[in-house]
């Protein structure tokens, strides 16, 4: 019983300290005095530690940001403190939550200078490193943001470990199977490998093994989280070996490779290059335990799409296929700037349908590409 109230003060102790570091940003709002109207800046600061409660919606912190400038103006120190608070970490309860909620509102913030901004998040959550990583460098380099959430742009740069929730307060889990997806990269590129049965089966009975060992030290909620991960990737790794050639053959056919024996599907853009791979886009319905009339756009080449999650924004799939173009394509000039002509249209149409990927195989030139497979 001792130990368990000791433990229940640690973390509320923790909590404190967290919330009392995030309370700094208050201060640099109260500082910027001299601007605007007198004890406007001091009531802006009053309200930054609401919007940095658990209970708060994540959205309303963006809100309060545009406030500030809106309020006192666009010098570069009261830009400077909004920024500050566009990235601080927002609490959540850790009896209640693991992860942060992040908002999903495109809108927000409106302020051109505080868009591509993203925020700390607890280190305990994990990928913490990644995305902390990148809210330091957000503050000074803004990521790509047009059309973009704030949660949307935090998945397009590896973080999805987080609950996107809107303005109006809904909320939208982690789509299940991110990791397991990754794996299922792993294993299309294991049917390149010819009767290789001996060393698929390895490797998903190392998996399976490790998995077991971490499930002894964690909670049950993990256990079905590792479950999750690793069943499936041993299911396609014996599926993708028992079919043999066949499904290699399927698999290209998939990711816009026209064979093994033929090389990388070729664009029909005159001077195009694409290199090493193929930059079409699917538009699928039922994606990571989704249900089956919500549909999602992904990257159809596998080295494209390794590590990304599918999106019901076409923006996140076209920004990062236009990234991986020059991360590990090997695309040319042409090819890479036909891509970001091709993100600026997509965008301009506004749409989110399988015509909007067909559009985008159209853009740069593959025309045709039957969009309804993954």
């Amino acid at each position: 019983m001792y130990s368990k109230l000791a433990l229940a003060a640690l973390l509320m102790a923790t909590a404190e300290a967290r919330f009392g570091q995030e309370q700094s940003v208050a201060n640099i709002i109260s500082s910027l005095s001299n601007f605007g109207s007198p004890g406007v800046a001091p009531t802006l600061a009053g309200a930054t530690p609401g919007v940095l409660l658990a209970g708060a919606n994540a959205c309303d912190k963006l809100t309060l940001a545009d406030k500030i400038v809106s309020q006192l103006g666009n010098d570069k120190a009261v830009i400077d403190a909004a920024k500050k608070l566009v990235a601080a970490e927002k609490n959540f309860n850790p009896f209640v939550v693991s992860i942060p909620s992040i908002c999903s509102d495109p809108a927000l913030p409106a302020t051109k200078e505080l868009r591509g901004i993203v925020p700390l998040v607890d280190p305990a959550v994990t990928g913490a490193d990644v995305q902390n990583a990148n809210s330091a460098k957000s503050l000074t380099t803004p990521f790509t943001n047009d059309g973009l959430s704030v949660a949307d742009i935090m998945t397009a740069n590896g973080f999805t470990n987080f609950t996107a929730q809107s303005s109006s307060g809904s909320t939208t889990a982690p789509a299940a199977g991110n990791n397991n997806k990754g794996n299922n990269n792993n294993n299309n590129g294991n049917t390149g490998n010819n009767g290789n049965t001996g060393a698929v089966t390895s490797a998903v009975t190392s998996a399976a093994s490790a998995a077991t060992s971490a499930a002894s030290k964690v909670s049950c909620g993990n256990v079905r989280t590792l479950t999750t991960i690793v069943q499936p990737a041993a299911t396609s790794a014996a599926a993708n070996v028992g079919n043999g050639n066949n499904n290699n053959g399927n698999n290209n056919a998939n990711t816009g490779n026209t064979g093994n024996n033929n090389g990388v599907q070729k664009s029909t853009l005159a001077g195009a290059d694409f290199g090493l791979c193929v930059p079409t886009m699917s538009f699928v319905g039922g994606r990571a335990n989704r249900k089956a009339t919500e549909f999602t756009f992904q990257a159809k080449d596998a080295l494209v799409a390794k590590g990304q999650q599918e999106a019901l924004n076409p923006n996140i799939i076209t920004n990062r296929i236009c990234d991986q173009l020059t991360n590990v394509c090997q695309a040319n000039a042409a090819a890479k700037t036909a891509c970001l002509d091709a993100k600026a249209q997509i965008q301009a149409l506004g749409t989110k349908d399988a015509a909007t990927a067909q559009k985008w195989n159209e853009l740069l030139g593959f025309a045709g590409t039957d969009v309804s497979q993954a």
